[in-house]
């Protein structure tokens, strides 16, 4: 395992199920050593989310943990917990999911692993923060509903939808993987580590952008639109001969070349659909237009006619059909391991294109304490010493030209001051 971006960087990884798996397996990708610690005769809960399996092995839990080595570990066993503060002492980062409050039980918490290992980077995933939402359960089709996104997620008003993967947990997998790489960044130059804090309401919030900016900039309360776009038409599922269609118009000028490849260039100049504005406020009405054009010819004959003239538009594919074409893209959607009787494990390749140093593919999701012996071998033995932290450079003053406008007057009993 040489010559990737993190090379060296030891992960001990004591999440489970999906946003901290994300993160470790996307750090084992770029070549981080993660050891993933689990109960003993349970493992990780996605062990047993099946069907589907393959090679007797639940699919679920093969798809976020390849690239790791498996260490069962009971921490209320004086010798197991031992183990685990002497991994803690040795990691780079550490990565926890559990509800707050368990990892300080077992005296793994923050503070005590920072105090442990300086230069510790502590990444805490949580449903709700580890504060007054500290007891609510962390689960992702909860919070789609409680955090808004199932509001505008659904065919029509009153029929609320979730998304069909759990997305909050894999947004909040790739946020914590920013947070923990910038904190590796700021490790270099400190010698310091810090703690990562993500929870999965915030990270949903954060990721409906414009939907959630709309409120807190304009007080809009956004609703259930079905395929169709707050801010932009035509942009939704059409019906066309054989399957859906979709439409995807960004500005003017697409919508031009779409008027013209359905035959019917007088709806450019249509004064209900001249701008983008007078589209998005007659949608019903281009709605009408559009498909009794489109239900003419099947999809792939519309792909075939539009694409060309810079139309964005496809057929709902499903997920073979997805793969496919990727295929037919060359962008090597499959990421092939052996697996536990020999024949490949058809995993999904990690999206991350690096032109030196691309993600590597090296074992295969392990089994439940498949490297025990080896780890708890290496953790019994004598460790080489930490080198010792070096001491934080103080912080140069900023001078008077560029320092902000009223950067002196926050005082320890005014908002957002530091004390």
């Amino acid at each position: 395992m040489t010559g990737l971006p993190l090379d060296g960087v030891l992960v001990a990884d004591f999440g489970r199920v999906l946003a901290a798996p994300y993160l470790t397996m996307l750090l084992a990708d770029l070549g981080a050593d993660v050891i993933k610690v689990e109960q003993p005769g349970t493992g990780d809960d996605t062990r047993a989310w099946g069907p589907p399996h393959a090679q007797g092995e639940a699919t679920y839990f093969l798809s976020v943990n390849r690239n790791k080595r498996s260490l069962t570990l009971d921490l209320r066993d004086p010798a197991d917990l031992a183990r685990a503060v002497e991994l803690v002492r040795r990691a780079d980062v550490l990565v926890e999911n559990f509800r707050p409050g368990t990892m300080a039980r077992h005296g793994l918490g923050p503070a005590r692993a920072q105090t442990l290992n300086p230069r510790l980077v502590y990444c805490s995933i949580t449903g709700f923060g580890s504060g007054k939402g500290a007891e609510l359960p962390g689960y992702d089709l909860l919070v789609q509903a409680v955090g808004g996104l199932m509001s505008v997620t659904g065919p029509a008003p009153g029929e609320p939808v979730k998304a069909g993967v759990a997305l909050v947990d894999v947004l909040t997998g790739l946020h914590a993987a920013v947070g923990v790489l910038a904190a590796l960044r700021d490790r270099e130059s400190t010698g310091r580590g810090q703690l990562v804090e993500l929870n999965l309401l915030s990270t949903l919030l954060s990721g409906l952008v414009n939907q959630s900016a709309g409120y807190t900039l304009a007080g809009a309360v956004p609703g259930i639109l079905g395929n169709r776009h707050p801010s932009i038409a035509p942009y939704e599922v059409f019906t066309a001969a054989d399957r859906p269609l979709v439409v995807a118009v960004g500005n003017d000028r697409q919508f031009a070349a779409l008027c013209r490849g359905v035959g019917a260039p007088e709806l450019a100049g249509d004064p209900r659909f001249a701008t983008n504005s007078d589209r998005v406020a007659h949608v019903s009405a281009l709605a009408r237009e559009l498909t009794a054009r489109l239900e003419r010819r099947t999809a792939a004959e519309w792909f075939a006619v539009l694409t060309p003239l810079g139309v964005p538009c496809g057929p709902v594919n499903d997920v073979a059909e997805a793969f496919a074409l990727a295929d037919s893209l060359g962008l090597s959607p499959r990421a092939p391991l052996p697996g536990p009787d020999g024949r490949p494990l058809d995993l999904v390749a990690n999206p991350i294109g690096l032109s030196r140093t691309p993600p590597r593919y090296q074992l295969p999701p392990p089994g439940l304490g498949e490297h025990t012996a080896e780890l708890t071998a290496w953790l019994d033995a004598p460790a080489t010493p930490v080198p010792p932290v070096p001491p934080v450079p103080p912080v140069p003053p900023v001078p008077p030209a560029v320092r902000a406008p009223h950067a002196d007057a926050a005082d320890p009993g005014s908002p957002g001051a530091t004390v």
